[in-house]
């Protein structure tokens, strides 16, 4: 909506108008990032319990056992096989000269294949418990199992001691396995072996409770009888000595096909096998060494369908985690190359300047600047900013264009009754309009644009137009500085516009792409700007729009820092979301009119290829990432090494510092509002890159955004003899009428910005 039609609509038509753009602004983004994050959390939970809490360990790390009162006579003195736990408990023994072959651990893809090898080559048919992560990992072997004819038994899902976890915990252990398998191989079983068990008289009654929980759920519980030790992987012949039964008694013989290296194993089974053979032993599954009938069956439809989707969720998070982990790393090294690059722009740039100050551009400049003041309801800041103009040491011509302020804007400038100022009244058009009525009204070469609420330094007019004695310089970018620095909103503001704003400002004058000239300080020659047709408003983001145009022009764009300007920033996150949700909205407008500069060349192709694919990969694409690396970060401080993601965050955060440090010595600023740098990360970081979410939601789906409106606090007094002007920031009650007109420093990425508070959106 333009400036015009908010001042001359009706009220009750205004209010109609305001209904339908909040209608027509696009919420849905909104629910589709939470259901994004959400699931994208859910997916990383899930992965993170799965494959960090718990994991594979040797069979002896579970620690010294307890009590076992509880545990039935019948039980500790029984057989391996314990059905009806929670019932009438009864135990089975495998018949006589019967080994039942067990393998706990596994699917592994190294060791189950050459272990399903022997079994095939002796004829032989053996029972696998498998772990569910495993199982995820490797379906094709479960697949491979049950089509050779073993049997398949449950090892629960993550390999953790059942009898440590909470009941809910032992159950979703058993549901993820079981579902697992079904997913897998298509069928479901009855067989448990809780792991780190051995035989009936190391039960305890933590592990009873267990084994009822287990019969509850349908499940009959394998032990062993005689373990081979292959878990210390002591030798093969030890493992031989330690499998070979004594006697006539059949026996569940306990190996593992993962774990670990399994090649003892593996010679040993070669050994084992025949050797048994030949003294008269057979081999069987457990259910037919016990006589069991069917512990294995076809699994239902469902049981199946939610297997397969368990398996597909884990699989995907954990290509989830690789990309999130190369994402990590690529982002981390941007931001590190990005520091060393911005860095080592600022001292050559500071070395240029300082050996420049000697020479100059060339010639002095001294002809007077027409300063253009365009005002849309002003009245809190105008006086201050025309008696600084004023105080100017260059001489200057001041045009202010009341663009149809209702607040007395332009009856108290002429009130003031001072020289050199002139105003003009226009029906409210626009910012661009204004500007372009000044413009035409101007009578000097050089006009200087300032925004309604900026003070100027005695001197920034002089030190801005000192670059144009080089006649290839079409337009120079001031410094902006926020006034209102009290609170933290504050302070972080002025962080950003000294670390991020003018160091990339640095950065950009060295590759010649300076993307925008601010609003609030900028100077142009004005023969530049009537040949492109004067500012346009086709872009919310004029200023970046201009600048682009001009560099397209041929034109070169510079910035001088000691052209020093003192402007609001928003005071509360309510404003500073509208003002930076504009700035980037616009900027995207600007970088999408101004693509064709990709394939040009000159100047044109230095922003193209410099200025818009610096603006693109760190000021839109790092900032849409930004939430996914949030989540990963807690996910890293969950699952994975804490003390190795905090100490990344910290030498992070020590970058960001000494970025700031280089950036306010640069400026001659007090470090002293770096101290709030860590708090930055967890509230304005986040405020920004929602604020680039929302912009390119909003430019996706083809939306117009209206002007977002930013108070004014009257915080600005014009520099009495060239001093900083002091802030006096003015009670909440006595706030005086929003504007649509913002200083608007370097490119209007406004909430476009990466991972360093100082990298945000370089608005330069």
């Amino acid at each position: 909506m333009t400036d015009r039609r908010r001042r001359i609509a009706p009220p009750r038509f205004r209010a109609r108008t305001r209904i339908r753009t909040r209608q027509i602004t696009p919420r849905t983004h909104w629910l589709l990032l939470c259901v994004f994050v959400v699931t994208l959390s859910t997916a990383l939970l899930l992965q993170g319990y799965t494959h960090h809490m718990f994991g594979i360990t040797s069979d002896d790390e579970t620690g010294p056992r307890g009590r076992n009162d509880a545990v039935p006579t019948q039980v500790s003195d029984g057989g391996p096989v314990i059905a009806d736990a929670a019932g009438s408990p009864h135990t089975a023994r495998p018949k006589t000269r019967t080994i039942a072959l067990t393998f706990d651990d596994g699917p592994d893809p190294t060791w189950t294949p050459r272990i399903l090898d022997v079994l095939r080559r002796n004829h032989v048919h053996a029972t696998f418990f498998v772990v569910g992560t495993e199982v995820v990992d490797h379906p094709e072997l479960v697949r491979r199992i049950v089509a050779d004819g073993h049997q398949i038994g449950i090892h629960t899902f993550t390999h953790p001691d059942l009898s440590r976890l909470a009941p809910w915990q032992r159950s979703l252990e058993l549901r993820e396995s079981q579902l697992a398998v079904a997913g897998a191989a298509g069928v479901t079983t009855a067989l448990l072996r809780p792991p780190y068990s051995s035989g009936n008289d190391a039960l305890t009654n933590a592990d009873w409770t267990v084994l009822k929980q287990a019969d509850a759920a349908g499940y009959v519980t394998v032990l062993s009888t005689q373990d081979a030790e292959d878990w210390q992987r002591p030798g093969t012949n030890r493992i031989l000595a330690n499998a070979t039964p004594h006697g006539r008694a059949g026996q569940i013989l306990l190996m593992h096909d993962s774990g670990g290296d399994r090649a003892q194993t593996v010679a040993a089974l070669n050994t084992l096998i025949p050797r048994l053979k030949t003294q008269g032993y057979r081999f069987a599954t457990v259910g037919a060494a016990v006589g069991m009938a069917g512990p294995v069956q076809p699994a239902g439809l469902g049981d199946r369908l939610q297997g397969m989707a368990l398996i597909g969720l884990l699989q995907g998070g954990d290509w989830v985690v690789r990309l999130l982990g190369w994402l990590m790393y690529a982002a981390g090294a941007l931001s590190v190359l990005r520091a060393a690059v911005v860095l080592a722009a600022a001292h050559r740039h500071r070395r240029q300047r300082t050996g420049r100050r000697g020479r100059a551009w060339g010639p002095a400049v001294t002809e007077r600047v027409s300063v253009i003041v365009p005002a849309y309801n002003e009245s809190a800041g105008i006086e201050a900013a025309v008696r600084s103009l004023l105080a100017s040491d260059h001489p200057v011509e001041i045009i202010v264009v009341d663009d149809g302020s209702t607040d007395g804007t332009a009856d108290l400038v002429e009130s003031l009754r001072l020289p050199r100022v002139r105003v003009i009244r226009q029906p409210n058009a626009g910012k661009p309009a204004a500007l372009n009525t000044g413009l035409a009204a101007a009578t000097c070469d050089l006009v200087v644009m300032v925004d309604g609420d900026t003070v100027f330094e005695p001197d920034a007019v002089r030190m801005i137009v000192q670059p144009f004695a080089d006649l290839r310089v079409g337009a120079v970018s001031g410094n902006a500085k926020v006034v209102n620095r009290g609170g933290l909103l504050g302070r972080w503001q002025h962080i950003e516009y000294v670390v991020g704003f003018n160091l990339d400002r640095r950065l950009f004058d060295l590759a010649e792409c300076m993307p925008t000239v601010p609003g609030a300080v900028g100077a142009f020659r004005r023969r530049a700007l009537l040949a492109l047709g004067g500012v346009s408003d086709v872009t919310l983001a004029e200023d970046t729009d201009l600048t682009m145009a001009l560099c397209r022009a041929g034109w070169r764009v510079v910035y001088e820092e000691r052209a020093v300007a003192w402007t609001e920033a928003p005071a509360s996150l309510n404003a500073l979301w509208r003002q930076r949700y504009r700035w980037c909205y616009g900027t995207l407008q600007a970088m999408w009119k101004h693509r064709g500069a990709l394939a040009q060349r000159g100047a044109a192709g230095k922003l193209g290829r410099r200025g818009l694919g610096y603006l693109l990969l760190f000021q839109v694409l790092l900032p849409l990432l930004a939430p996914v690396v949030d989540v990963f970060a807690v996910y890293g401080l969950l699952f994975l090494d804490p003390l190795r993601i905090t100490a990344l965050w910290l030498a992070f955060l020590l970058l960001q510092l000494l970025m700031g440090l280089y950036a306010f010595r640069l400026d001659g600023e007090r470090p002293g509002p770096l101290w709030s740098l860590p708090l930055q990360q967890f509230v304005y970081r986040q405020l920004m890159y929602l604020v680039v979410i929302q912009s390119v939601f909003t430019a996706v789906s083809g939306s117009r955004l209206r002007w977002q409106r930013m108070e004014r606090y009257g915080s600005l007094r014009a520099p009495a003899g060239g001093q900083t002007p002091a802030p006096e920031p003015v009670p909440h009650e006595s706030v005086q009428q929003p504007t649509s007109y913002e200083a608007r420093p370097p490119v209007q990425t406004g909430a476009v910005h990466g991972f360093t508070p100082g990298e945000r959106h370089s608005r330069q």
